[in-house]
C-alpha cells in the first residue's frame, strides 16, 4: 500500500515538472523572436499627364463659346477683360409697316342724266289741263319709247318717243317731229311746246 502512494506522488511530480518546462520553453521562444515591422501604407501616385505630342502643352484648359454653323448669323462676341465672355444681344427684328389702305370710294349714285328721267310723269300745259306721259327705257332705233294718255293737247297726245341730249328732254311725234323740249330741275321738268311755244311742266 505505501508503495502505490509513492508511485502516485512520483507521477504527479513528473507531470508538474514537465508542465513547467514547456511553459518556460514557450516564454523563451516568444521573447527571443524578432519583432515584425509595422506594415507600410502605400501612397497614391500623382496622375500622369498625357503625352499630347510635340508642340502641345498640358496646361490649364479654358472654355470658349463654339462658333455658329455656316450660314447662321450669330450674335457678335464682346471681350470683357474683367469677367467672362459675354454675347452682345441681337437687335430686335424690324417692324414691318403696313401700307395704309385707302377706303374704297363710295358708290356712284346717278343724280341726273337719262336714267333719272325714266318713268311716269304728269304733264300740265298752260290751260291747266293735265295728262300722263311715260318715258320708257326701251330703245326705239336711236331714241327711246314714250307714250301718253288722257292728253287734251294734240301735240302731247301724239308723243311716241323721247331722248335726253345736252341736259334736256326731247319729246318726239311719229316721223321725228319734236313735240316739246324740257329741262330737268329738282325732280321736275319745265319747258315749252315746240309749235305754240306754250309753257309745259312735268312732275312725278
Amino acid at each position: 500500500m505505501p508503495r502505490q502512494i509513492l508511485c502516485t506522488v512520483a507521477a504527479l511530480a513528473l507531470a508538474a515538472s514537465a508542465g513547467a518546462c514547456s511553459s518556460s520553453r514557450f516564454d523563451t521562444a516568444a521573447l527571443s523572436a524578432p519583432a515584425r515591422p509595422a506594415p507600410r501604407v502605400a501612397r497614391p501616385l500623382p496622375p500622369e499627364e498625357p503625352d499630347l505630342g510635340p508642340g502641345l502643352s498640358s496646361g490649364p484648359v479654358t472654355s470658349a463659346p463654339l462658333a455658329p454653323p455656316p450660314g447662321a448669323a450669330g450674335a457678335p462676341v464682346v471681350a470683357n477683360p474683367s469677367g467672362p465672355i459675354m454675347a452682345e444681344p441681337s437687335p430686335p427684328p424690324p417692324v414691318q409697316q403696313q401700307a395704309a389702305i385707302a377706303p374704297p370710294p363710295p358708290p356712284v349714285v346717278s343724280t341726273g342724266g337719262r336714267s333719272a328721267v325714266v318713268g311716269g310723269w304728269t304733264a300740265k300745259d298752260a290751260t291747266g289741263a293735265s295728262c300722263k306721259v311715260n318715258l320708257a327705257s326701251t330703245p326705239a332705233l336711236d331714241l327711246y319709247k314714250a307714250s301718253s294718255s288722257g292728253c287734251a293737247n294734240k301735240d302731247l297726245a301724239k308723243v311716241t318717243a323721247w331722248d335726253y341730249r345736252d341736259g334736256e328732254v326731247y319729246l318726239y311725234q311719229p316721223g321725228g317731229t319734236v313735240a316739246a323740249r324740257l329741262r330737268p330741275a329738282g325732280g321736275a321738268m319745265d319747258g315749252a311746246l315746240s309749235k305754240s311755244g306754250a309753257p309745259l311742266a312735268m312732275v312725278r
